[in-house]
């Protein structure tokens, strides 16, 4: 047997003299052979960071406002001293700062999420389970050193997101669409359909909307480009903004409905609330899902009907992805123009497939040419976004729906992102005018706004 075993077993001493480094070791082994059980420092945090909680919440007001955020952090800055005080528990003052942040995140607001929610350069996060939290900053996704609890930590603060909605979430429902206090909009998935966990994903929205002036130095779209939308917007244009996942599709729509003048009645139809809407008449519709015994749901496509009835001057729906396109096909056919969308898509003309098909969801036994040309006649204007390599968002197309030929909807491409090279990590190239003037000018003609010909791109002036 070693010596190394042997001592670790007792039945050896360690040499008083020999190796240093083997002495060492040796004498390590020793010490942990006759030393107490250490119990891990996490664990140690974890477990004072819980009694210190459990004493706060025993001995707060239960009919405290807690909307009176600074009065009840002050309040809990006050008994979290005092318990500190009374149990002698002596902490270096960083880490008594940041017992004090958790302590106050997990009671006025949404634990380990709540500084990644407080940084404005993050756009989103995501929770995988209790350990793996990832987040999005300038465009990349990258991990951070944050954890919950458990499993049950997430489930707790799931919760907390969806219960002030009237929504719930549970094996019989075990995902669900909300938003936060901010409109930031909120995705959860639950076991047994998530195999990792809870996963909880948000996507962040600015506390400060997005200016004109920070798309165009964003390099998102172009002045040009801005200023024709801006004349579509105010001559009442159906408007339909499509792309992909986080290609900013919510966002250019809120900086196109700042165009909507401010005597107009606007009506916004979403699934979770979310649009930032500046204007004075606006009135807010919000989807709802079935209770716990599967009634009392609301769909888009049966707000879409009512909004007709509401007498409105603008019908916004935050996105269409079922039946209720062909209501919003509808209501641009009766009326309602000016009235804008999103919807998910690769391309425009992918745009158009996508609302005819869901248009077909309806169960209308309609013909398909009939669809398209409700579809043809709706809409005037698809503006395409991605979220490019680099993880900027840039408006690709700005694409007019100029009419049918047969069968086929005809599209004419105003503006067309170029693509001039890749330097350090960043596309270059710019949204360029392709020269062609639109047919719906008339209509832009008529509400009194003249835009220049050298927004259409410098040339042949005979083409306007």
């Amino acid at each position: 047997m070693s010596l190394l075993k042997r001592i670790e077993q007792g039945q050896a001493n360690v040499p008083p003299n020999g190796d240093v480094d083997a002495k060492s070791r040796l004498m390590a082994v020793q010490a942990r052979r006759v030393s107490p059980t250490v119990v891990p420092q996490r664990d140690t945090y974890l477990d004072l960071k819980t009694r210190v909680q459990n004493r706060l919440l025993a001995e707060l007001d239960p009919g405290m406002d807690i909307s009176r955020v600074s009065e009840v952090r002050q309040t809990i800055q006050e008994l979290f001293d005092q318990v500190l005080g009374e149990e002698n528990i002596v902490l270096s003052r960083p880490e008594r700062h940041r017992l004090f942040e958790q302590i106050a995140a997990e009671i006025l607001g949404f634990g380990p999420l709540q500084p990644l929610l407080e940084d404005e350069t993050i756009t989103e996060i995501m929770v995988n389970g209790a350990k793996n939290i990832y987040i999005e900053r300038n465009g990349k996704i990258q991990r951070v050193p944050l954890t919950f609890e458990s499993d049950d930590h997430v489930m707790r603060i799931i919760d907390r997101i969806v219960a002030p909605l009237g929504r719930r979430i549970d094996e019989s429902s075990p995902y669900v669409d909300a938003r936060l206090p901010d409109g930031s909009r909120v995705n959860a998935v639950i076991p047994p359909i998530s195999l990792v966990g809870p996963t909880i994903t948000i996507r962040k929205f600015f506390k400060n909307p997005l200016t004109i002036e920070q798309l165009i130095q964003y390099g998102s779209i172009t002045p040009e480009a801005l200023q024709f939308l801006k004349a579509c917007v105010e001559a009442r244009l159906n408007i339909v903004i499509s792309g992909g996942t986080g290609s900013g599709k919510t966002t250019l729509l809120n900086i196109l409905s700042q165009f909507i003048p401010n005597d107009e009645r606007i009506i916004t139809i979403e699934n979770a609330a979310e649009l930032q809407l500046r204007q004075e008449h606006v009135v807010t519709l919000e989807s709802r899902p079935p209770n716990i015994e599967g009634k009392g749901e609301v769909t888009i496509r049966q707000l879409v009907i009512n909004a007709l009835r509401m007498r409105p001057d603008r019908i916004i729906v935050g996105e269409i992805r079922d039946e209720a396109a062909l209501d919003m096909l509808q209501a641009m056919n009766t009326g309602h123009d000016g009235s804008m969308t999103t919807a998910h898509s690769n391309s425009p003309r992918d745009t158009l497939a996508r609302i005819e098909t869901m248009a077909l969801m309806a169960g209308m036994d309609l013909p398909v040419r009939a669809i398209r040309e409700q579809v043809a006649s709706a809409i005037d204007l698809i503006i395409h976004q991605e979220r490019m390599r680099d993880g900027s968002r840039k408006v690709v197309n700005v694409t007019e729906v100029s009419g049918m030929e047969g069968d086929v909807i005809t599209l004419t491409d105003i503006f067309v992102f170029e693509q001039s090279g890749y330097e350090n990590g960043k596309i270059l190239g710019r949204l360029r005018a392709t020269g062609l003037r639109p047919k719906f000018m008339d209509k832009i003609e008529a509400a009194g706004i003249h835009l220049p010909a050298s927004i259409f791109g410098v040339g042949d002036r005979r083409r306007y």
